[in-house]
């Protein structure tokens, strides 16, 4: 069985409170620092604290008894949204970093139960880190991505898959990207636009696809687009709609079960409609690909870069 002092990137670890060295063992991880310590749950360190995070250890256990509880329920009803170029864009994330290094290190921020597509990242010579703010089936810490508890220039590539929307200060958070990777690295982020509440109280953002841009001024552009389209889009605001005329928890999952199984087919058409400038105005979601650069874009810059078509 795999330890925690076992991992290659161990030595990494950096306390979230005062980015001194920390000292782990199975069971828990001290700062040397600070001498804050920070328990360890099924070999997964939980390096989160109440004074710069909404989340905190119990927390933790909490949200994975929630989560576990409701995987089963999630996977009988048909989701509405679809990324049908995910798997390719990791892809071509994965080919990026091979091009820098052999051996490339990975932060998964939000792993969750994995992202779509994220498994043609996973490929041979990539090392995954896999975070999130519950611990999943392949967690291998938990921490909040205001206060990434690793060193300056740790990793080669860092993924955040629908996680912006649902932290306090997102800029900030891209400030921690940029910190913990290497000179060169490479980000991907996709981001929800056009979508609707989702995780309750845990929602706080959206971004066009021209604030999204401005989100990664750091970083000199690979490529970027509309990752969820339009289909998605309507069959999203479609679900709400109907789920509006609820009057209770029973009504609610009613109405929301059906009106999936009536709309989830709009989510097909993305397939179609997520190459076309124009879908990018009413995108579900949008993504950014990046290299960490020694500039910063301009926002007169960013105005010339707009991919939509105005109406």
């Amino acid at each position: 069985m795999t330890t925690l002092k076992d991992q290659p990137w161990s030595d990494r670890l950096r306390c979230p409170l005062c980015e001194s060295e920390i000292v782990a063992d199975d069971s828990s991880l001290r700062c040397q620092g600070c001498e804050a310590s920070f328990p360890v749950s099924r070999g997964v360190p939980l390096l989160l604290h109440e004074s710069f995070s909404v989340f905190d250890a119990d927390d933790v256990a909490s949200a994975t008894a929630t989560k576990t509880a409701r995987r089963g329920l999630r996977r009988l009803v048909p989701d509405v949204s679809d990324n049908p170029g995910a798997a390719d864009r990791y892809a071509d994330m994965a080919r990026e970093l091979m091009a820098s290094t052999p051996e490339p290190l990975v932060l998964v921020v939000g792993a969750g139960e994995g992202g779509a597509g994220t498994e043609t990242l996973s490929g041979p010579g990539v090392e995954l880190v896999r975070s999130d703010v519950a611990i999943g089936p392949s967690t291998d810490l938990c921490l909040d991505a205001h206060r990434i508890p690793f060193a300056d220039n740790t990793f080669d590539g860092l993924v955040a898959q629908a996680v912006l929307e649902h932290v306090a200060d997102p800029y900030e958070c891209v400030r921690e990207f940029a910190r913990v990777l290497k000179p060169g690295g490479v980000v991907y982020a996709e981001t929800p636009f056009m979508q609707q509440v989702h995780m309750g109280a845990h929602d706080f953002t959206r971004f066009t696809p021209l604030g999204h841009r401005r989100l990664f001024r750091r970083f000199d552009e690979l490529s970027s687009g509309v990752a969820v389209g339009p289909g998605s889009a309507l069959a999203w605001s479609l679900v709400y709609f109907f789920v509006s005329f609820s009057r209770g928890r029973a009504s609610r999952r009613l109405l929301n079960v059906g009106s999936r199984l009536a709309f989830f087919w709009l989510r097909y058409l993305d397939r179609f409609l997520v190459g076309s400038p124009a879908a990018t105005d009413a995108a579900a979601g949008v993504f950014f690909m990046g290299r960490l650069s020694d500039g910063v874009l301009s926002d007169r810059e960013l105005l010339d870069l707009y991919p939509g078509s105005i109406t």
